[in-house]
């Protein structure tokens, strides 16, 4: 049966062209119901002097409003309770993409004023840095949180596994209901992978490597730690990383593990960001990927999934929601969050015995296809609530 279309207001802290798995998740769904028919506004923040306010991308209509300031990671826009009512009013759906500190506030505008239907995808918690301004910016954040999910007609998050060990999921579990993230990714070029090999010095050479903003939830002192254990056992190994490094939005991480990147300069490369193809030849370049997050602030990973539909093996920590892709895939480790040395150990298992990772146990592409993602939320915006007998979080059951 064809689904009527609908109008969706999505409302997030940061659209594209800023990189990070949230963003993409909703360019990718964003831009799959606009190709499906839907009208999608996406309103988020100014983030960039360089980026007008307004732009269609890819058929999304993209509403960018002014910053007045950060507060670590946040972006404060006073006009966004101005702008949202005016938007909410011209949507059916308003569908809001958290952690957001505005969320209590949009949901309730939402569903107590405009009456209109309200979706929260909460992508994963989040973990400030220890500061006098944390101390105030938390409990509001999670405030917030309740308001909207209280209001909320349903809330989704990627998989089972993070949804049983999310003290915020739980107290709205007949609520929650889960669906894993869309992936795309660009077939690997092997010709342009070995001609990039040999212009990096790498032939012959074991990679690891990492994709993803270079920070501390990420785990990169870990990463690095690792370092010592791996050459120990595989001499030749070489540990590059893509993506920002440098200027990664309310951080200064990179300048604080300066001392033992210059320390490992000799085993170490970074490129910095890349997308589209030169991402997919970056993963086929690696001999693995690893995935050394250190807390709930990253709930899946899903970078984890574009190595494997390339080909590449991962070494991952055994957190709720990160182990997911290995868990079910069975291409590669998990292992302790937090231990350079067990990540070392993971490393050289995978490095040594990797013909044994190789094959995957579901198919990757049809699991975590647009499609899938996009059908699941395309019923969900049309059901008065999520229906029980398919996809409620109940205890002990979890769909996916």
């Amino acid at each position: 049966m064809k689904v009527p279309t609908v109008k969706i207001l999505m409302v997030i802290n940061y659209y594209t062209p800023h990189v990070s798995g949230l963003t993409i998740y909703v360019k990718r769904i964003g831009e799959e119901l606009a190709r499906r028919g839907h009208q999608v506004t996406v309103l988020a923040s100014h983030h960039l002097p360089s980026l007008p306010y307004r732009e269609n991308i890819n058929g999304v209509s993209v509403v960018r409003l002014p910053v007045l300031l950060r507060v670590n990671k946040g972006a404060v826009m006073p006009s966004l309770p101005w702008d949202a009512h005016r938007l909410v009013r011209q949507h059916d759906v308003v569908h809001l993409h958290l952690p957001m500190l505005e969320s209590g506030f949009l949901a309730w505008a939402t569903r107590a004023v405009a009456r209109k239907k309200t979706v929260i995808t909460y992508h994963c918690d989040i973990q400030l840095p220890r500061s006098p301004m944390a101390g105030i910016i938390a409990p509001l954040l999670k405030l917030s949180h309740s308001v909207a999910a209280a209001q909320a007609d349903a809330v989704v998050t990627y998989t089972k596994d993070y949804a049983e060990h999310s003290a915020f999921l739980s107290r709205f579990r007949q609520k929650v209901s889960t669906v894993y993230p869309p992936i795309i990714v660009e077939p690997p070029d092997p010709k342009a992978v070995a001609a990039w090999r040999a212009e990096l010095g790498l032939e012959g050479r074991s990679i690891v490597g990492f994709a993803g903003r270079f920070s501390e939830d990420k785990g990169g002192e870990y990463l690095l730690g690792s370092i010592p254990h791996v050459m120990a056992e595989v001499p030749d190994a070489r540990y590059v990383f893509a993506g920002e490094y440098r200027n990664v939005i309310g951080e200064n991480y990179f300048e604080k593990v300066r001392p033992i990147v210059e320390s490992n300069r000799d085993h170490v490369l970074f490129l910095g960001e890349l997308h589209g193809q030169r991402l997919s030849n970056f993963y086929s370049m690696c001999d693995l990927l690893t995935l050394p997050s250190i807390n709930s602030t990253e709930s899946f990973g899903m970078v984890q999934v574009e190595a494997m539909l390339c080909g590449t093996p991962v070494v991952a920590s055994d957190i709720p929601g990160v182990r997911e892709p290995v868990r079910v895939s069975g291409m590669g480790l998990v292992v302790p969050p937090r231990d350079a040395r067990a990540l070392g150990r993971g490393i050289v298992e995978v490095l040594r015995n990797r013909a044994r990772y190789l094959h995957p146990k579901i198919d990757l592409a049809a699991s975590f296809s647009v499609g899938q993602t996009v059908d699941f939320y395309e019923k969900l915006y049309f059901r008065n609530r999520v229906r029980a007998e398919t996809s409620a979080f109940r205890p002990g059951r979890v769909s996916r």
